[in-house]
């Protein structure tokens, strides 16, 4: 189980880990009514239905010909059963709007609207909460606004004055662990029937969705998840003068209380505020994909909700990043699988692409390489500012729709909140319209963080460990050929000139088996050992007839 570093008040011994969190928001669990268990199934029985329904008929025909104004409609009434569930079910929401894997695109795109702009609750609770964490406003605040900035749904923010200086109050909602951990015990009671409405295929997985969503959610209560989040996030950025991050101030950061120095700025979609303030949106942009890659491939660790309202502008062009509460952490072999992926896609190779998706566990080895592969290229030549026609859009669109359907995507934790980020980061680029181009983004990041020597080495590695196992292949068939010659030798003794042929045929099968593994791997390679092996049986056979 992960550790996340300590902050610095803190007793060295007292590490908080993701299972702590759970623990302690399982504690506070109440006891769940049998009524109370009913209203909520009777409000998501009806999506239940309507989802599995819409998602057997986008499978069956791989996402083409469908009426989607019934999916959108049946997205925005989840949306607002979410909404009027309370904060649990909006943060079921966001997270399943990341879930490629499981809704059909329409529902993807009404639930990723689904922001925390929930009403703040009254200040004499909040008041409450924070006395008893940190002490008595009066005495601790040279002053407090009690009116929120901002509300969320599971805390909500407030502007004070400390020491000297502005700085932003995020508090918990009142009774939040008590009220998530119900609903989380309600969740879970549904489940068995829940996964009566989900594809068969889909049901082995649910249980570690639910439990991801779980450890999601309760790592965002605990705000000293979210402290650590921040200050690992503000030094591995340090160096990059573009970026401000507000600093922590630890002695009044606690469970349930998040302070850190307030920074203003414009937020990111404000695009006549960023106008009138002669700002090149361009490059804003630019900037914005820069600063989150560049956390993604270069240290393990990144801020997985980009939506708008955590991101803003200074007048002399810097981005200011807020709410670290929910971030993904991926380990450095996955990481170096995603560089290399990236530069599959900047090198304008699908095959290449295909093998680190399979290697990431996202597609199963028995997908359709040709069919994943011709929609990659597509997305390649866009990707690389190429002029695709309306026929091509047209393959791309069903190209993908058939692959995502036929071989859904399984994505774990860390990169359905990468997928999160992505999908957050596209839509702010959309916003602005301006002319953009992602992968010369990647390739600078590669290029300036030292990335491209390791991504490859991993490559070399891959191609060799490939290779190793298309021949550990062909040696497999060593014993069954052996057989057949030793059966052969005792019917009748092999002349020299039968057994120099049988030699040769074995070495040219051999390889004609090899290749034929190692084509869908490496194409070239692949025909270059084919034709090697062609070449060997003609040879062979112009040999054999002249010695006849």
């Amino acid at each position: 189980m992960e550790k996340i570093e300590q902050l610095d008040h803190e007793d060295p011994s007292e590490v908080i880990t993701t299972e702590d969190a759970v623990l302690k928001t399982m504690e506070a669990a109440p006891r769940v009514s049998k009524l109370y268990l009913m209203k909520v199934l009777i409000k998501l029985i009806p999506i239940l239905i309507h989802l599995r329904r819409d998602r057997r008929e986008w499978v069956k025909r791989e996402g083409r010909n469908i009426d989607t104004k019934k999916y959108v409609k049946h997205a925005e009434k989840t949306l607002a059963t979410f909404i009027a569930l309370g904060p649990s079910y909006i943060k079921l929401g966001q997270w399943l709007s990341t879930r490629t894997d499981v809704l059909p695109q329409p529902y993807l795109e009404v639930l990723a609207k689904l922001q925390d702009d929930v009403p703040p609750s009254d200040f004499s609770l909040v008041q409450e909460t924070i006395e008893n964490e940190i002490g008595k406003i009066d005495h601790i605040f040279d002053g407090f606004d009690k009116k929120a900035k901002s509300g969320a749904s599971l805390g909500q923010v407030y502007l004070a004055r400390y020491k000297g200086r502005d700085v932003i109050i995020k508090a918990s909602r009142p009774n939040i662990e008590k009220t998530v951990s119900r609903d989380i015990l309600v969740l879970k009671s549904i489940l068995p029937l829940a996964t009566r409405f989900i594809d068969p295929n889909l049901r082995y997985s649910v249980e570690a969705m639910f439990s991801q969503f779980v450890e999601t959610i309760s790592e965002e209560m605990d705000y000293r998840i979210e402290a650590r989040n921040l200050k690992t996030i503000r030094r591995n950025l340090s160096h990059d003068p573009t970026v401000l991050i507000p600093e922590l101030i630890p002695e009044i950061t606690s469970r349930h209380v998040l302070s850190m120095e307030y920074i203003p700025g414009t937020k990111i979609t404000d695009i006549s505020a960023l106008d009138a303030m002669g700002l090149d949106r361009a490059r804003i942009v630019s900037k914005v994909h820069r600063i989150f890659f560049k956390m993604l491939l270069k240290d393990s660790v990144f801020h997985a909700d980009p939506h708008p309202g955590n991101i803003s502008v200074t007048s002399d062009g810097k981005i200011i990043l807020y709410d670290f509460g929910m971030v993904g952490r991926i380990d450095d072999d996955t990481r170096l699988k995603l560089v290399r992926l990236y530069l599959g896609l900047i090198e304008k190779d699908p095959a290449r692409a295909v093998n680190v998706l399979i290697d990431l566990g996202t597609l199963e080895p028995s997908v359709n390489r040709y069919i994943v592969e011709k929609a990659l290229e597509f997305s390649i030549r866009s990707l690389h500012g190429q002029q695709v026609d309306r026929m091509e859009v047209k393959a791309l669109i069903d190209l993908t729709n058939k692959t995502m359907s036929k071989f859904p995507f399984r994505l774990p934790k860390n990169l359905a909140l990468y997928m999160r980020m992505s999908s957050i980061l596209e839509g702010i680029y959309h916003h602005h319209k301006v002319r953009f181009q992602f992968v010369k983004v990647l390739e600078d990041i590669l290029a300036e963080e030292g990335l491209l020597r390791e991504a490859y080495v991993e490559e070399t590695k891959d191609y060799f460990r490939r290779l190793v196992k298309g021949i550990e292949t062909s040696i497999g068939l060593a014993p069954i050929l052996r057989s057949y010659l030793e059966a052969d030798l005792r019917t009748k003794e092999m002349s020299p000139r039968r057994q120099w042929l049988t030699s040769v045929s074995i070495i040219g099968s051999g390889l004609f088996i090899g290749s034929a593994i190692f084509i869908q791997y490496n194409l070239y390679m692949g025909l270059a050992g084919l034709i090697a092996s062609a070449g060997t049986f003609v040879a062979t056979f112009a040999i054999a007839r002249k010695k006849h």
